[in-house]
This record gives C-alpha cells, structure tokens and sequence, in this order.
C-alpha cells in the first residue's frame, strides 16, 4: 500500500468543479463564530460537491486570512452568499423548494441514523453557532431537526464536524436513490 500522489487522485480544477453536478445540499451556517469552521465548511462543502453555503448573520465572510487557512482554496471553488439573519436564508431557500434541517438537539429531532431523505428532494442543512446552537426563530422555521447518535459525555460535536457527519449520511442515502 502507498499514498496516491496528487496526479492519482485526478482532482477537478476550480473552473471543473464549478460545472460538475452539484448535490441537491446547501449548508447554512447560523451565527458560527469562529473563522477556522467557517473554512473547514468550504472545505467539507468542496469535498461533498455541496452548492452552496449560506453565510448568515456574524459568520465570517471570504476573503480572510483564518477561514483561508482551513478553506485551502475552496473559497475559490464553492458558492456561497450571505445573508444578514439566518431567516432571511431559510425564506428564500423555503421559496425554492428547499426542505430546511435543523443540525440541533430538540424535543422533536431525529436521530441522523433514522432519517430518510427524501430523492429528488433538495435540501437545506442549518448548522448552528459553537455555543448557542441553532437560534429558537430559526428552529421554527425548520422542517424538521436531525441529531448525530452520540455515545459520550459530551452530547456535542465541533459545527464543521458535525456538517461532515451529516453531510456523509445525507450524500450516502442519496447515492443510495440514485443506484436504487
């Protein structure tokens, strides 16, 4: 076994990626405050060929040199616009046909592992800020919330890693609808 060198892993270019066939996610990140996850977003959100991140209210905006250090690039490659309030997001993505998802631990969530997306659905993912998670007006507005399954002491995951877990599961079942 050897690391594949970067020639092997035949890596889209910018322009490739921004014509390749997206998946029906967008990530809207809700008030996250740090810069390094709102780069770690891009990146997981360029990986999952996502459409678009919805930067919302204090969330930090390209170009910046803390969200470049983690984005590597994928500010460059991945579409984003941003919103002053998250409800203004989830209006316009709800006008479009998007179906909105709370990334919270509610009184009415789903486990991730239960959840069953929708094919053909297109979907907007709300991931939450570091402290307060998801904001109450926002929650309401959802359609529904989706928690990850998790086993220690803790009941909480950094929102870029959180965005990765959910992201993986909802690609996977629509992978799964489409060679279904």
């Amino acid at each position: 076994m050897r690391k594949l060198s970067m020639d092997e892993l035949n890596r889209l270019t910018v322009a490739d990626f921004k014509n390749t066939r997206k998946f029906p996610l967008t990530l809207v990140l809700d008030n996250v405050r740090s810069l390094h996850n709102v780069g770690a977003a891009f990146r997981t959100a360029d990986a999952f060929a996502v459409e678009k991140i919805w930067l919302c209210g204090i969330t930090g905006r390209p170009p910046h040199r803390d969200i470049t250090k983690t984005a590597l690039g994928s500010t460059d490659s991945v579409a984003w616009e941003y919103a002053p309030t998250t409800l203004e997001a989830l209006h316009q993505l709800k006008a479009a046909g998007y179906q909105l998802i709370a990334v919270e631990q509610t009184t009415g969530s789903v486990s991730l592992a239960d959840f069953v997306v929708e094919p053909g659905q297109p979907y907007a993912l709300v991931m939450g800020n570091e402290v307060f998670g998801v904001e109450d007006d926002v929650l309401a507005l959802c359609d529904a919330a989706v928690e990850i399954p998790q086993f220690g002491t803790k009941h909480s995951l950094n929102v870029s890693v959180a965005a990765g877990v959910v992201l993986w599961d909802f690609i996977g079942q629509i992978g799964d609808a489409k060679n279904g």
